[in-house]
């Protein structure tokens, strides 16, 4: 965990973008069926499928990808309603995005699960959890999660975390070295979210510290606090 002073100036966060497109994805064993099943579409198992993953484990990115060959409409798991269904598979093809056991209209997405099979349209689900371990109180809804073909995606081994490393930097236009990119594999939790939170934690300080990003910084914010 980064240590945090008691003293320290607010840094202004930067605005970075950051590229979905399809040659940004970053391939890895961890993702490799997940990656191959938005590809290989439409050659789906089932007409709606759910991505299972961590946050930031590249969810939104399969999705964007996906979208993009599909011509599919995206909304966000919140956000499905049965209101929001009428016109919801206009183009054949929907992205429901960061679905949620606590966060879900029951039944919004049944009956968005039975039109999109009645219609023969395409529907990718993402949430975080598998959707047979969810408490519902649909059991229609239930049985049909139950039933969905499930990609789940699996913590980034060292070469794909390495890779991730460098490429959120270079989405913040930040050049590191190779020094920087080792201290950081091997100190921080092996996830993408982990990843992500130390690039914009050294991001962060750099700026505050008007300092380069460098392995000695990160040393510094990484230090294990003294007793």
């Amino acid at each position: 965990m980064p240590n945090s002073g008691n003293s320290r100036q607010l840094a202004l966060t930067l605005p970075y973008s950051q590229s979905f497109a399809r040659e940004d994805f970053l391939p890895g064993p961890s993702n490799a069926v997940a990656l191959a099943l938005v590809t290989g579409w439409p050659d789906w198992p089932a007409r709606s499928v759910a991505l299972v993953g961590p946050e930031g484990s590249g969810k939104s990115h399969l999705a964007d990808i996906w979208a993009a060959a599909a011509d599919a409409q995206c909304i966000s798991g919140p956000n499905l309603k049965e209101g929001s269904l009428p016109g919801a598979l206009k183009t054949g093809a929907l992205v429901v995005e960061d679905l949620a056991e606590d966060r879900i209209d029951e039944t919004a997405l049944f009956h968005l699960l039975n039109l999109a099979r009645e219609e023969g349209a395409y529907v990718l689900l993402t949430m975080r959890t598998q959707p047979a371990g969810w408490n519902l109180t649909l059991r229609d809804l239930d049985s049909r999660l139950r039933a969905l073909p499930v990609v789940a995606l699996a913590p980034p081994d060292d070469a794909l975390l390495r890779a991730l490393l460098v490429k959120l930097f270079a989405d913040r236009q930040i050049a590191v070295d190779e020094s920087l990119i080792t201290y950081l594999a091997n100190r921080i939790e092996r996830s993408c979210a982990a990843a992500r939170a130390a690039v914009e934690d050294l991001d962060r300080e750099a700026l505050r510290q008007k300092r380069p990003v460098t392995r000695a910084l990160a040393i510094e914010l990484y230090r294990d606090p003294t007793p």
